[in-house]
Parts: C-alpha cells; structure tokens; sequence
C-alpha cells in the first residue's frame, strides 16, 4: 500500500489520465460522438432552419399593399428574427459554461437539452392576433432556445476532450461539432420536404400571376412545422444523456474524488482498473479528498498568474472565433438573399410563397452537401494528422482570398438584372459564382469554423475548462450578432454595390483571423494535462507541509505506482 496519501493521489490520478490517454478507440467514444453530437445536429437545425422560412413570413404577415412585389419582412423584423436567437446562444455559452465548471458536465447538460426541447415546439407555436405579436413570441420563444443551443458548445466540446484518447482527441471533437452540418443539411430538406408536400395539396398561382392568391394561408403551418421538428432529435437523445457518467478529469481534478474518477473510467471504457496484489492501489483506498480542488485552487480565472499562463491563449481562442462567426454566419444567414445572384434560385415574383421556401431550402440543401459537410468531415479526417494549427491558418487564408475574388467580381459574376432571366440576372457566370462561393463554406469547415470550437477544449486547465470555452464561443456568437443585426442590413435589399462591399469586408475580417491565429498553440499530439499545466500542478502539489520534495517519497510508492499504472494502461489496451 502506497505510504503517502498526496503521492497516492497524485499516482492514482497520472494512471487515470494515462488510460484514458492511451486507450484504444471504443464503442463508447463512437456513443459519445452520437450522444454529443445529436445536440449540435440540433443546435444547427435550430439555428439555420429559420433561413429557409424567413421570406415566407415575409409574404404572409407583411405583403406590400401596392401587390407591386411579393411581401417581404422589414430590415429591423428581419434581423431579429435571424439574430434573436444568437443572442440567447451567447447568454447561454457564458452561464453554462461557467456552470459546467461548477456543477459538473453531466448535470448541466440535461437542461440545456430540455430547454432546447421545450423552446423549439414552442417556437412552432408562436401565436398573436397581429404581425407583430406573432414576431415577438417567435422571438421571445427563439432567444430562449437558443440559450438551450448555448450551453450544448462548451459541454459537448469538453465531454468529448476529457473522454477521449490522446491519439485521436481532435477528430473526435471534430466529428461531435460535424454533425452541425448534418443539422443544416437536414434543416433543408425537411423545408424541402414539407413544403413540397404542401405545394402538392395546396399549390398556386406565382406572385406575377396573382399576388393575392400566390401567398398561401397554409403556409402558415409550413414554418411552424419546420421550426417543431427541431425538437424531436434533442428529445430522442435525452436518455442516453441522462446515462453518461460524469467525465474522469472533472471528477478527479476539480471534485477531487479518485475512486469515483476511476470507476466511472472503468465502466465507459469496460476496464477493470482497480486491483489489489502486488503492491497495487485498491480504487477502495482511495482518498475522496483531493490535495487541491476548487476550495484549495492554485490559482483563479482572474488571477495575474492565469493571465500569464493563459491570458493570450484566451485572447487567441475569443479573436478567432469572433472573426471567424462575423464571417461565417453572416454568409449562412443571407445566403437566400445571395442564390438568385449566383443563378440557384428562381425570381421571387416567378414562385408562390411555399414554392419560394422549397427552392430556398433546395439551395440551402446544396449548398451543404457540396461544400458544407465535406469540409467538416476533411477536418475529422486530417486535424490529428496535420494538426489544428495548420488547418485554421489555412481555412482563414482560403476563406480571405475566395470571398475577395466573389466581392471583386461580384457584377461580373452575377450578371446584370433583366426581366428574361427566371433568375432575374443575364450575363453572368452563375457557375463559377456558385463554385467560389461553395469553396468559402468549405474551408470555412475545413478550418477555423471547426477548429475555433476544438482548441479551447483542450487549452485550458480543467477547473476552467467549461468556463473558458464558453467565454470563446460566445466571443463568435458576438461575431454572429455582428453579422445578423448590422452586416445583414447591406444584403437584405440584394443591391448588387452593398453585397460586393460587404463580401470585401469579409475577405478583410477572414484575414484577420489569419493573423490572430498566430496566438493559439499547436495541441496536436500532447495531453489536455501537458497542455493546460495540471501536470506541474501535480508536481507542486507533491510537496507535504514540511518541506518534503515528492522525491523524496518515491522511492516507497515507486513499486506501488509503477505496477498500477502499467496494470492500467495494460488492461485498457
């Protein structure tokens, strides 16, 4: 038996994060990808959906009163129906963050999943007697949803880090945050699918063959429908949820509790890692005191010495995403007001109001399969091989100079207006438009919007970790906001000068993040311990109150903690 209970506890932890560093992939890890995954499928259903159905509202609750041009929603109702949400989204980043780092990951991430639940069939049920009161419960309902969706990107990212192996940990996360495009690959064609099941029982004239008739009243079901089905992928996952115990690292490191830490290991990876001959550390012997927690912490999150170990890590994680999501949602949430231009989108006047969200969600559809989804997945495949750095300082480089060369040729590209065109554009090259365009969303995926998400996962010392990665992503969400209430403003009106500035501007603020990434280091190959400095915490907090060196110790728990950890990592090899 190990003589030294800070020695013991300190071995104990070492062989824990060593198992779980060198385990070999598992069917657990492929559950906790699905598990964690299916919230972020979710979140971008959530979130991007509400593109596809923004122009039928439009056209159903404000049509122009001249019937010179289909209904459109105004500028300031419009944004804050697409951007309402990202401000819950950026409320709920920071509290569950925060919260995750205080009541554990397990605990907290059942309720953002009912409050996704619960917000998005409540959405579906936006009622009012005027346009404006349906607006605002829309709203209202769509903040708090997306203050559920928050909570999903700090939680799910930091499960996954903390469950996963050394070798493969980036494209595990990665795989988690892929499944946001599934999500807006399935948020069009559910629009697709059930507005054309609606165009088939209650088709109509187009808006230039009859501007009263072309806007459906049974449209008003399509959105609704649209927006509850956003639910039934978080409801399906809640169970298993409910089931993951709580992460090894966050047990053992901020609770303190070492047997708990390596019971809960050996059941998700089916280890026995407890033994007792030999010399070896029982799990029963295990102290549940820890020598340090969150009572008796080394240092806080606002602490000089935070700040001088990782102040600029948190400076780089929150600039790039920021810059990264001014980009990137702005080009997902006006994406409808650019298909026409790049010659996949039909006229608005040539289509009644449900045909309108088929061909919207149509494009929103292509658009992923083609060049959202693939990047994603380059990202699974190659991040542990090429590593995060690489990736993100490519991806902004690539994203700069294609949304340059979009912005610059834009006229070129889109053609100039005409009445013959079902596009309403003539002369363009629509093929090459889309094909610069689809490049942007692809190493936008295959770079930073996929790296920004796994990088603070894995920077940050584990007692911060949540806390951290709430406060980058909600730096994006700001980004975001950017986009949805002040850049959108320029696109919403489809003026060929304004879309052309504003995708320069982009290119600008794309290459920004190319220089900010400089200050985010390369995490490939190393442990979330060897990144975050909890390794030297363990060592500092080697020393008992006399003055004596762990060293000094070693020598008795030497055949105890050697024997342990190769029983450890043998058995889960």
């Amino acid at each position: 038996m190990v003589q030294s209970t800070g020695t013991t506890m300190t071995t104990t932890t070492k062989a824990v994060f060593s198992a779980l560093d060198t385990a070999k992939t598992q069917v657990y890890h492929f559950k906790a990808i699905v598990i964690a995954g299916m919230g972020f499928f979710t979140d971008a259903y959530d979130l991007f959906c509400i593109t596809a159905v923004t122009k039928l509202l439009g056209r159903l609750y404000y049509p122009d009163p001249a019937g010179k041009a289909p209904g459109k929603l105004p500028d300031n109702v419009n944004n804050a129906i697409t951007g309402v949400a990202l401000c819950g989204t950026l409320a709920g980043q920071l509290f569950f963050g925060w919260l995750g780092d205080r009541l554990g990951r397990k605990k907290v991430y059942g309720i953002t999943l009912v409050t996704m639940v619960g917000c998005a069939v409540a959405s579906g049920l936006s009622l009012g007697s005027t346009p404006q009161s349906v607006v605002a419960t829309l709203c209202f309902f769509r903040f708090w949803l997306g203050f559920g969706i928050g909570g999903d990107y700090p939680l799910s990212a930091v499960i996954m880090s903390e469950y996963a192996n050394q070798r493969t940990r980036g494209g595990f996360i990665a795989a988690v945050f892929a499944m946001q495009g599934f999500g807006i690959l399935v948020a069009g064609l559910v629009a697709m699918t059930i507005s054309k099941l609606f165009l088939i029982k209650y088709d109509a004239p187009s808006f230039q063959q009859s501007p009263t008739l072309s806007a459906q009243r049974q449209g008003d079901f399509v959105w609704r429908i649209v927006l509850m089905l956003g639910a039934v992928p978080a409801a399906a996952t809640y169970y298993w949820r409910m089931k993951m115990p709580e992460t090894a690292r966050f047990t053992a490191l901020v609770e303190g509790n070492h047997a708990k830490a390596a019971a809960d290991m050996r059941k998700v990876l089916d280890a026995d890692i407890a033994a007792g001959e030999g010399g070896q550390v029982e799990s029963s012997s295990l102290s549940s005191s820890p020598s340090w927690n969150r009572q008796n912490q080394p240092y806080g999150l606002f602490s000089k010495e935070f700040a001088a170990r990782h102040g600029m890590h948190l400076l780089g994680t929150t600039t790039t995403w920021f810059l990264l999501d001014v980009a990137f949602y702005t080009m997902n949430l006006t994406q409808k007001d650019v298909y026409s231009a790049a010659g996949i989108l039909p006229k608005a006047s040539r289509m009644n109001a449900i045909q309108e969200v088929y061909e919207v969600a149509k494009s929103m559809f292509l658009v992923a399969l083609f060049a959202t989804v693939p990047g994603y997945w380059f990202t699974v495949f190659l991040i542990d091989r090429i590593g995060r750095f690489v990736i993100q300082l490519g991806g902004f480089l690539l994203m700069s100079i294609f949304m340059a060369i979009v912005g610059g040729l834009y006229t070129k590209l889109r053609g100039y207006q005409c009445t013959t065109s079902k596009t309403g554009f003539c002369g363009g090259h629509p093929g090459e438009f889309a094909a610069l365009y689809g490049l942007t969303f692809f190493f936008a995926n295959f770079g930073p919007n996929s790296t920004t998400f796994i990088v603070p996962a894995e920077l940050f010392p584990a007692r911060f970790r949540s806390t951290c990665h709430g406060i980058s992503a909600a730096a994006g969400k700001a980004g975001a906001v950017v986009g949805a209430f002040w850049i959108q403003n320029y696109t919403v009106g489809g003026d060929g000068r304004k879309v052309r500035d504003v995708l320069i501007a982009l290119a600008a603020v794309n290459f920004l993040g190319f220089l900010f990434t400089f200050l985010v280091p390369e995490t490939r190959g190393r442990s979330l311990e060897e990144i975050s400095g909890d390794d030297q915490i363990y060592a500092a907090n080697g020393t008992n109150n006399n003055g004596e060196d762990e060293e000094k110790k070693k020598a008795a728990a030497a055949a105890a903690s050697v024997d342990y950890s190769n029983s450890v990592v043998e058995t889960i090899v």
